[in-house]
């Protein structure tokens, strides 16, 4: 070997080093950075000696892919359970202690000593306040389902706006990654960045990333819709201002085309978006028919009828008002009255501060159609005898709130409670499966393209070594140019 080639192989040495050196480095800074993909300094050996003729990116496509499905699962998933979360909170804790169920097994206990002592004024407002218990909290829980359809629509409005940011950030970090492909540049902190925002991207709304030439990329929801492709695509939505049981909430479009909602507890939606739409349009409005269910039934059962033929009949305890303002009638129709949850309330025919007198649920004169107690009894109970007994019979129930149809009021109470409890503890098992699925494939994905810091510092080591090595040829090559000279001279 010449002294030239000895140079120029220590020459070789040190430019390859310090560039591997450089990404070994900048492998180190990021260990912690999970939106990071390992670099590694190819190097090629010619004619001309060994030189890095690339930094190449340990991108996994295949696992990538992996996790956005994963990660819009596990999105979805975690969105509906907190919807359900909410909706369970408004029942109170975990004894259910503000649901209607409650106050209504309380009422019928009421009611069935004030049926012992009828004479009793005592007796007579204690069953009066548990039913204004019961409308009470027939009145905060179809509030506190609207307002949780609120929220929801609320997050859809933020998270669409968030979209909206994302896919114009997707479209200039694509650009970079088009232009450094064209022209043989780095882009690989383009890809990083692109890879980070499309891990944004699939948690509000799955989508299918597809690669084209060039290093571009386009961009579907699960069933086909163009999310990306050259430019974002706009997606739209109409927030609403207020919920009631008649509001219905508005969609979200992409690209002109409609977003499917998420269906059942283990839900098929595929991030954050469809599931909030789930719990707008589907379990809340659901669960809000369920309570309208049992507020209509409370009407028709505590009516009043003057026995006439045809008979004219008008709410008696509980009265309602409809969606104009006016006073309800009885209730005929089978099916669900949205929003009878939320008016409804006692009567003040019976309300003793109201200037009401509650003897009057004892003698059936709450609306002055009739008096069932024609004798002034003290000790009359037919009629709270006829209530008691209703409360305890079996009744027809619209199919529309989801329930079975053919049980008396305090059981449909319950199955509402057991409805929700059911769909949330399918929903928390299913959402523990996600989440496993996700750190799964997080874990996969971070094996092949993380940064080890254990393999990084042993590589930088090798290059230490290379270094050493480049330093001995040159200073072989020192000594011999100064001999050489020593003898010329």
């Amino acid at each position: 070997m010449s002294l030239t080639s000895a140079l120029n192989t220590a020459q070789s040495i040190f430019n390859n080093t310090g560039t591997q050196s450089s990404v070994v480095s900048n492998n180190i800074s990021n260990s912690s950075n999970s939106d990071y993909v390992r670099r590694q300094a190819m190097i090629t050996t010619s004619l001309n000696g060994a030189q890095v003729v690339t930094i190449s990116r340990a991108q996994e496509d295949a696992l990538m892919r992996q996790w956005l499905k994963a990660s819009a699962q596990d999105s979805g998933q975690q969105t509906l359970l907190s919807g359900l979360t909410d909706l369970k909170s408004i029942m109170g804790g975990n004894d259910y202690e503000t649901s209607p169920a409650t106050y209504l097994s309380t009422f019928q206990e009421k009611l069935q000593a004030f049926r012992t002592s009828p004479s009793s004024t005592i007796a007579a407002q204690s069953a009066v306040t548990a039913a204004q218990d019961v409308a009470n909290s027939l009145n905060n829980a179809s509030k506190s389902v609207q307002a949780v359809r609120q929220g929801a629509d609320k997050e859809i409005g933020t998270q669409v706006s968030t979209l909206n940011t994302l896919l114009t950030q997707f479209k200039t970090a694509n650009d970079a990654v088009k232009s450094a492909t064209a022209t043989g540049g780095n882009a690989n902190d383009a890809l990083d960045e692109r890879d980070k925002i499309l891990k944004q991207i699939s948690s509000i709304v799955g989508v299918n990333a597809v690669d084209r030439t060039n290093g571009d990329m386009a961009l579907y929801t699960t069933d086909g819709t163009v999310v990306f492709d050259t430019i974002p695509r706009t997606v739209t939505f109409v927030a609403q201002d207020t919920y009631t049981a008649q509001t219905k909430g508005n969609g979200v479009y992409i690209d002109g085309v409609l977003l499917a909602s998420g269906t059942g507890s283990t839900t098929s939606s595929q991030g954050s978006l469809q599931s909030l739409l789930q719990v707008r349009d589907d379990i809340a409005p659901t669960f809000q028919a369920q309570l309208d269910e049992i507020a209509k039934s409370l009407v028709s059962m505590f009516s009043e009828s003057d026995g006439g033929t045809p008979a004219t009949t008008a709410p008696g305890l509980f009265v309602w008002k409809t969606s104009a303002g006016v006073d309800g009638d009885v209730p005929t129709t089978p099916d669900v009255i949205a929003g009878i949850s939320a008016t409804i309330s006692v009567n003040t025919a019976v309300i003793t501060n109201q200037g009401g007198d509650p003897m009057k649920l004892r003698d059936g004169s709450i609306t002055g159609l009739t008096n069932l107690n024609t004798n002034n009894s003290s000790g009359f109970s037919d009629n709270l005898d006829a209530l008691y007994t209703k409360m305890n019979t079996a009744q027809t129930f619209s199919s529309d709130a989801g329930l079975s149809s053919n049980v008396n009021i305090l059981s449909y109470a319950s199955n509402s409670l057991g409805w929700l409890e059911q769909y949330r503890s399918d929903a928390t098992t299913a959402s523990e499966n996600t989440s496993a699925a996700l750190s799964r494939s997080t874990e996969a994905y971070s094996n092949e393209t993380g940064v080890n810091l254990d393999e990084e510092l042993t590589l930088l080591l090798d290059i230490e070594q290379s270094y050493k090595a480049a330093t001995k040829i040159l200073n072989a090559v020192d000594e011999m140019l100064k001999s050489l000279l020593d003898i010329a001279s």
